[in-house]
């Protein structure tokens, strides 16, 4: 089942995307670090009604941000479709323990139909560089890279922006 996030499970979702960031360092991909993902960023997405989480056996075992709201970032971006009608996907987590069961592809299936159903014309999003494995997991869905941006306070190396229209 995936539903909104409660205020009480921000706390559980942090504990996520940190046993998140130890499994992507312990492969050589510092993507995520004490920086980001954060509370505050959690609450802000809680806040805006856009933090939705994956509840397996009674357990919330993953989330994902589907966001209205274009980071300032992404404004150089070349995209596929005209600004102002597309979602943008932030935060995509699954407990390590529970990986490799088809979580993240049901996180990112509820996203794409949202996004389809409230008459979004595409999803966009940005991955790191140096995760070859996210780049391939969103381009095997059919997202097209774009462009390259950057997150100073996470690393040297550019996010790779990609976008489905749907």
């Amino acid at each position: 089942m995936i539903r909104h996030a409660k205020i009480s499970e921000i706390d559980h979702i942090l504990t996520i995307t940190k046993a998140c960031a130890l499994k992507m360092q312990s492969n050589g991909i510092f993507q995520w670090n004490e920086n980001y993902p954060n509370k505050a960023a959690f609450i802000n997405d809680l806040d805006r009604n856009e933090l939705y989480v994956k509840e397996h056996e009674g357990s919330v075992v993953g989330a994902i941000v589907v966001s209205t709201f274009m980071d300032e970032e992404y404004v150089p971006i070349e995209w596929l479709t005209p600004n102002g009608n597309s979602t943008y996907i932030h935060r995509l987590c699954v407990d390590p323990a529970c990986q490799g069961k088809g979580f993240a592809q049901e996180l990112m299936d509820f996203a794409e139909e949202h996004s389809k159903a409230k008459g979004f014309v595409s999803v966009r999003l940005d991955t790191f560089s140096q995760n070859k494995r996210n780049q391939r997991f969103y381009e095997q869905r059919g997202y097209q890279k774009l462009g390259d941006i950057f997150f100073p306070k996470q690393s040297e190396h550019p996010f790779h922006c990609y976008e489905l229209v749907l």
